[in-house]
């Protein structure tokens, strides 16, 4: 999925694209809503994640024109903690979620996933390694046909895991990508849920999927 992240702080924006390049997707940048616009309406983006308050083109502005101009996407509108009247408005132009700064990592995916699900309708959207399946509409797990109880942390770290198949992530990179701090890596937190996942994931299969790669991190093989 492609997405279009419009925010004029640049460390925002350069973090929150490293963060969802690292969960799997594509990632523009525009720093004002005019070049936003530009960007939306040259095809190929999935989701607008928008700044409200914006040079040049505010956010707002940005959502009356999308729409204006029938771009079938959705909009995910970010906003300060005070600004109740904008969030309103928002919605009340077609925007289909908020998000308050500052906000949690997880939460935002949770929001991505939310407007993509309403958006795909009854379309299939899973992710698949060997037998091992997710279903991203219903946000579940599936091995072998056996559907596994998985917590919504857990959950995430496997969507992180198999969209980056093969690939093998150190325990800063998927702190970085779920959490953005580094407690979980001084508390072993990832560690922690790597064993309960393979509890989950492996331990009543043959065929063993997460990897331990020593000194370096963790990976999910076909």
């Amino acid at each position: 999925m492609k997405i279009l992240v419009c925010e004029d702080d640049e460390s925002l924006a350069a973090s929150l694209k490293k963060r969802l390049v690292a969960n799997g997707f594509t990632v523009e940048v525009a720093y004002n809503g005019e070049e936003g616009l530009y960007l939306s309406e040259a095809g190929g983006v999935e989701l607008v994640i928008s700044d409200i308050m914006m040079p040049v083109m505010d956010g707002l502005e940005l959502l009356k024109r999308i729409r204006a101009k029938k771009i079938d996407i959705p909009v995910i509108l970010l906003t300060a903690r005070d600004g109740s009247g904008d969030i309103v408005k928002g919605l009340d132009m077609g925007a289909d979620d908020y998000i308050v700064k500052p906000f949690e990592f997880s939460e935002l995916l949770a929001r991505i996933r939310l407007v993509t699900r309403r958006y795909s309708g009854v379309r299939e959207n899973f992710l698949q390694v060997a037998d091992l399946k997710l279903d991203m509409n219903r946000h579940v797990a599936i091995r072998d046909g056996k559907e596994l109880a998985l917590s919504s942390k857990e959950f995430d770290l496997l969507e992180l895991l198999v969209r980056n198949k093969n690939i093998v992530l150190s325990r800063e990179k998927i702190c970085d990508s779920l959490y953005g701090t580094e407690d979980c890596i001084e508390s072993n937190a990832i560690d922690v849920y790597i064993r309960y996942l393979r509890r989950k994931v492996d331990d009543d299969f043959e065929q063993k999927l997460i990897c331990t790669v020593r000194g370096v991190g963790y990976t999910i093989k076909e």
